[in-house]
């Protein structure tokens, strides 16, 4: 199956209408919902998550419409009504755009970059032969290079690196995690 510019007119004015991809899916035939939902996707088309799907005559049978109790309109509108959304919703970014940047949970201190950068001037530089559960194990530099090398100081106690290193690579639990417990 591929995709003509009329299945594609097809594709839009149904989602446009509300309809779910898998009756979009059932409707075009030769395709599955998640191909609807691909396409929807690299189209750009709306995400209608604040829409309601329109319901289509097919759908709801007119004998038991007749028989389910009416709703009062005022009753559907009010907030309690409906699930509650928060009123900041996540950005959708398209395929293939950069993502925006993040703020990190876990930015090292400025003292503990420093240390680090103190302690790889007194660090013994040693290779991955020369390394010993002894010796620190952080990595320093590009692996693909002549200039790689790994710290080889004394490691701190239950630790695969030495002090300053592990300064750096275990940080402490942010405080929302703290107030948990």
């Amino acid at each position: 199956m591929s995709w003509t510019d009329e299945r594609v007119e097809q594709l839009k004015k149904m989602w446009g209408e509300g309809q779910s991809a898998s009756q979009i899916a059932k409707e075009l035939g030769g395709v599955t919902r998640n191909a609807v939902i691909g396409k929807v996707h690299r189209l750009g088309l709306s995400n209608r998550a604040g829409a309601a799907p329109a319901k289509t005559a097919k759908e709801k049978p007119a004998a038991k419409a007749e028989a389910s109790p009416a709703k009062p309109a005022a009753a559907e509108a009010t907030p309690a009504a409906r699930p509650a959304q928060s009123p900041a919703r996540k950005q959708i970014i398209p395929a293939g755009q950069p993502l925006p940047p993040q703020p990190s949970a876990n930015e090292i201190s400025p003292e503990a970059l420093a240390s680090v950068r103190e302690v790889e001037k007194k660090s013994k530089k040693i290779s991955l032969m020369e390394l010993t559960e002894r010796t620190c194990k952080w990595p320093v530099g590009d692996p693909a290079t002549d200039d790689f090398w790994f710290c080889g100081l004394p490691v701190q106690q239950g630790k695969p690196y030495c002090e300053a290193h592990v300064g750096v690579a275990f940080q402490p639990m942010s405080s929302r995690r703290d107030r948990r417990r």
